[in-house]
């Protein structure tokens, strides 16, 4: 259970709910000179950025979603998981436009274990939400959002819905209510609104603000003890 948007006002704000049953899935926050996720746990005993932003602008989350068969995890020189051209896009190992050709060449899959969408963003502001199995949007406007549920045939998850589940409502209408000025305190007031409680709670909450190369972030919903992190940046080759 995940939130994530994209406000684009006078400057560009992304926001992520981390919502996770610690009983399922073991993870961290890592730091690093060139990017800032949260590190999962997995059976390879590395920690993948699934969920994270790096320095270059590029932002990406995974979130739970459930499976249809037409994105069931295959093999093939045609085939790419969500969770690989995630990461990827999170490491800056590919680029926005290069995500973009991944997803209109290749056939996109979930992973051999588990079954999530993704949403992508770089630092202009450029968005894209893609469903295994359903397709890809390149989204305009004055934000986007997705959570748990399917974006682009939401009939497919309507049958899943869980009573009481409104963060993407709530979200909206929150997000609606803004201007061209959304600044990283708006983005925590939305973050703190649709938290979870209970098995899948909300673990790490984070903003990034792509014109201050700062992350905010904190765990557990303390929204009043938000910690930052600031990227370093390139100056004539040197980090400075």
């Amino acid at each position: 259970m995940c939130t994530r948007f994209v406000y684009r006002g006078d400057t560009v704000i992304t926001g992520f709910n981390f919502d996770i049953d610690l009983a399922v899935w073991n993870h961290r926050i890592v730091k690093e000179s060139d990017c800032f996720y949260i590190g999962i746990l997995r059976p390879d005993g590395m920690r993948h950025a699934y969920h994270g932003v790096n320095r270059n602008g590029n932002a990406g989350t995974l979130l739970y979603v459930h499976g249809n068969p037409e994105g069931m995890y295959r093999d093939g020189e045609d085939c790419v998981t969500i969770a690989a051209l995630t990461e990827k896009f999170i490491r800056a190992e590919i680029s926005f436009d290069e995500a973009l050709d991944i997803v209109q060449s290749k056939r996109i899959v979930y992973a051999p274990d588990v079954t999530m969408q993704a949403m992508l963003s770089d630092r202009r502001g450029r968005t894209l939400a893609v469903e295994p199995g359903i397709g890809f949007r390149e989204d305009a406007g004055r934000y986007s959002l997705i959570t748990n549920y399917s974006l682009l045939a939401p009939e497919s998850t309507r049958p899943f819905l869980v009573p009481g589940d409104d963060r993407y409502e709530r979200a909206a209408r929150m997000l609606d209510g803004y201007g061209d000025c959304f600044t990283v305190s708006d983005a925590c007031s939305i973050l703190r609104a649709v938290r979870q409680e209970g098995d899948w709670a909300t673990r790490v909450s984070f903003v990034y603000a792509p014109d201050e190369q700062a992350v905010y972030y904190t765990e557990n919903c303390r929204f009043e003890n938000m910690e930052k992190y600031v990227f370093h940046s390139f100056e004539g080759g040197q980090m400075v």
